[in-house]
């Protein structure tokens, strides 16, 4: 989609809402979540939320990952960025990380059910419809940087560079 021009200009972007998502992947599976509430209800997605004030990015992926799914993350690392010029809702600046071991169990909460899938069964068709264009990165451990513009739930245009430094 990014062979048009962004309809927005991301020189004077300037994201509302700071938040995260984490992504664990082990032994050839990758550990999502089936939203409950909030945006995304009913979508499947990594753990994640808005980042606290006063916390770090790593700090609130840490927490939101343990008040979702009751795990912690081991040795996550920053792979990614999104940038959510979203429209409806104040625009996103998400910070993405992947780990690759946790603690605890993965246990369904109010917020959110976990769910295991194969490498290659990711339902994309039950994720947001940016997921598809940087999650292959993340399994890659590969950086990136996507930039997405949605009204609703509808992307109407997106561009994702990588190898970006974080």
């Amino acid at each position: 989609m990014s062979f048009i021009s962004s309809p927005v200009d991301w020189t004077t972007w300037t994201p509302v809402i700071p938040a995260t998502l984490m992504f664990i992947v082990k032994d050839g599976r990758i550990l999502l979540i089936e939203k409950k509430r909030g945006l995304g209800a009913g979508k499947i997605n990594g753990p994640g939320g808005k980042i606290d004030a006063g916390e770090t990015p790593l700090e609130s992926v840490m927490r939101e990952t343990q008040e979702e799914l009751c795990v912690l993350p081991i040795n996550p690392r920053k792979l990614g960025e999104l940038w959510f010029s979203m429209g409806d809702i104040p625009d996103i600046l998400c910070h993405v990380y992947r780990a690759d071991d946790f603690t605890g169990t993965p246990t369904e909460t109010e917020e959110a059910v976990p769910l295991w899938y194969s490498l290659q069964s990711i339902p994309y068709q039950r994720m947001w419809e940016d997921d598809i264009h940087w999650l292959p990165l993340l399994l890659e451990d590969k950086t990136f940087l996507g930039k997405f513009v949605f009204e609703g739930d509808s992307m109407q245009w997106s561009h994702v560079e990588t190898g970006v430094a974080w």
